[in-house]
């Protein structure tokens, strides 16, 4: 049997992926640090898509992903993350590309963070948010921001990893 996968193939193995991605999403209320560590794990996913099946349907794979988590994860705020950000592994190589590819994935980030947020406190408004980011104050938000950033370059380097050969 030849190592080309066929589109069937393709198709088969990004459903079987997405419905997994789904899952995970959706166990962001069980476990409280799910709300940030479940988009990880779909982005880990969308990457293995991306290398597996191609560009085209990583991005296919991803709008599905991001619909389904935004209509079915009970964590509004990890379906948001993974809308916001979980594209991330799809423009990497773009960026890795650009000249200081670090400070265009840090704007990346820290834009698609902030728009985010507004989108959930003023368009969406999310009470329970509100309440968590006025109890937290402006100093403690910037330092989950530049946790985050951290958290963000670490993604970025298991992204970074090649698969080894067998």
């Amino acid at each position: 049997m030849g190592s080309k996968r066929t589109p069937a193939a393709q198709l088969a193995l990004g459903g079987v992926l997405a419905a997994l991605a789904t899952v995970v999403m959706g166990l962001g209320t069980v476990i409280p640090v799910a709300t940030y560590a479940a988009p990880l794990l779909c982005a880990i996913l969308l990457q293995a898509v991306l290398r597996l099946c191609g560009r085209r349907m990583a991005w296919a794979w991803y709008g599905a992903v991001a619909i389904l988590s935004a209509l079915l994860a009970p964590d509004k705020e990890a379906a948001a993350v993974f809308v916001f950000l979980g594209y991330y592994p799809i423009v990497k190589p773009r960026l890795d590309r650009t000249r200081l590819p670090w400070l265009w994935k840090a704007v990346l980030f820290n834009g698609a963070t902030l728009a985010m947020y507004w989108v959930l406190l003023h368009l969406l408004g999310l009470a329970a948010l509100s309440e968590d980011f006025a109890d937290l104050g402006t100093a403690m938000a910037a330092v989950l921001l530049l946790l985050g950033n951290g958290v963000f370059f670490l993604l970025d380097r298991v992204l970074a990893r090649k698969p080894r050969k067998r």
